[in-house]
């Protein structure tokens, strides 16, 4: 049995990233009752609002999920005690130090995974005792890591180097890809981008609009310096490239990032002032269909994929 699926008793080693104002409890509902395994991103939420969607993801399914939590999150004491409370079974970790945190949720039971870039912090997560991990490579959208080590390259290095499962992300949005994944040593498959372009994402319709609207090239990681992000291009882009070009200090950067600018474009919808974080895969996603009709999607491109190697 796959590792990924036996690890998370789940159907399909497909899983649904947490991303912040787009994975609320409906989407991750979702996804775990096809099969896969939904997350709850609660880099953006108030620890009430992550009770909330943990007992309203509950009572619309009863399939495993998990909850995604970045640990530089300034209440995360207040996030862990909630993930207790409320019994999630599952956390994805990122952002911040692994050894801050396994022991202390596998003290409770709970399945331990954490995002990576590299290799080196693979070999790390693997060492503090994290059950799987994630590797995303340069072309996932949000926030990325300085390496910009692509998923061709990250994927295979890093499945030689761990014996844990690995999950792989950045750049797969369709079963071609879901079915590279695999070849290239994964276990499974984390998607964000494709899911955060559904009827189910609490992301913003202008938002959902704008990346089917997108081209190959209308993405690009920026504020390197800072906070490494993948954004389409727009005004707000502009004002960062500008300050960067006149080689701005960190603290200007920051201060022209400002508070809420991810909520202000991806939640609220502002295509100008706000910050549209998407991958690369942006610019094959021509619709937006529910959850439930990607995901029979991917798996029908992934049958067909398969098959058409095995006739080469």
């Amino acid at each position: 049995m796959n590792r990924i699926c036996s690890l998370f008793k789940i159907r399909y080693p497909i899983i649904q990233a947490g991303m912040v104002w787009c994975s609320g409890w409906r989407l991750a509902a979702a996804v775990s009752e096809k099969g896969g395994l939904g997350i709850i991103g609660s880099g953006s939420m108030y620890p009430d609002v992550l009770r909330e969607h943990i007992r309203k993801l509950k009572k619309a399914t009863s399939k495993p999920f998990a909850v995604n939590v970045p640990l530089l999150y300034h209440d995360i004491n207040k996030h862990m005690a909630i993930i207790e409370e409320e019994r999630v079974p599952i956390v994805f970790t990122s952002a911040g130090n692994p050894a801050n945190w396994t022991p202390w949720l596998k003290e409770r039971g709970i399945t331990v995974v954490h995002v990576v870039p590299n290799v080196k912090l693979a070999l790390k997560c693997e060492e503090k005792g994290v059950d799987a991990i994630v590797c995303e490579g340069f072309e996932a959208g949000g926030h990325n890591g300085k390496d910009e080590i692509t998923s061709m390259c990250l994927i295979p290095q890093v499945a030689d180097a761990v014996s844990i499962p690995v999950i792989a992300a950045g750049g797969i949005g369709d079963g071609r890809a879901i079915t590279a994944a695999f070849a290239l040593g994964a276990d499974a498959v984390q998607i964000g981008s494709r899911f955060a372009v559904t009827v189910e994402s609490s992301a913003h319709l202008n938002f959902k609009n704008r990346v089917k609207e997108a081209v190959d090239s209308d993405t690009i990681l920026t504020m390197k310096n800072v906070v490494p992000v993948r954004l389409i291009k727009n005004k707000f882009f502009e004002e960062i490239t500008k300050a960067e070009s006149e080689c701005a200090a960190p603290e200007e950067i920051r201060r022209i990032l400002g508070r809420g600018r991810a909520k202000k474009g991806i939640f609220q919808g502002d295509l100008e002032d706000g910050e549209l974080e998407i991958g690369q895969i942006s610019g094959l996603i021509k619709d937006v269909p529910t959850a439930g009709e990607l995901f029979d999607r991917m798996l029908n491109e992934y049958n067909k994929t398969v098959k058409s190697l095995q006739e080469l």
